[in-house]
């Protein structure tokens, strides 16, 4: 009788954290988002209005900057 054990390949894993990396920022991105929303409604608006998007950007960068400041304070 042979019995084969396989290995998972490095692949699938590869794969699977990959897809979790992208979906953690996405979820960061979402909630700084939400979060701009209910902070800071007249950037958003502008850059909506204008199709400019680099006052939302530096905006959202701005407050996760902020997020894992505050964070890292509490470890």
């Amino acid at each position: 009788m042979d019995v084969r054990i396989e290995r998972p390949s490095s692949f699938g894993g590869f794969s699977f954290s990959l897809v979790g990396i992208v979906g953690v920022l996405a979820v960061v991105v979402a909630g700084a988002t939400v979060w701009l929303l209910l902070t800071d409604p007249v950037t958003v608006a502008e850059s909506v209005d204008s199709g400019d998007v680099s006052p939302l950007v530096r905006s959202l960068a701005g407050s996760i900057y902020d997020a894992l400041v505050r964070l890292l304070a509490y470890l």
